[in-house]
């Protein structure tokens, strides 16, 4: 999976931009943090992980 893509799904629902570190962002919906590794690609088991963990749709 894209990376943007699935920061759009987490912007979508309702997550923004904590801070950004040296190689990861760091998303937050204001009561829990997830932190989105900076490359082009992400794993489809992360992004699965994060989806599915964070109740995303």
């Amino acid at each position: 999976m894209k990376t943007k893509d699935l920061i759009k799904l987490l912007e979508k629902n309702n997550w923004y931009l904590k801070r950004s570190g040296g190689n990861h962002d760091i998303y937050t919906n204001g009561i829990d943090s997830e932190t989105i590794p900076r490359h082009k690609e992400i794993k489809e088991n992360l992004a699965k992980a994060i989806i599915k963990r964070r109740g995303l749709k």
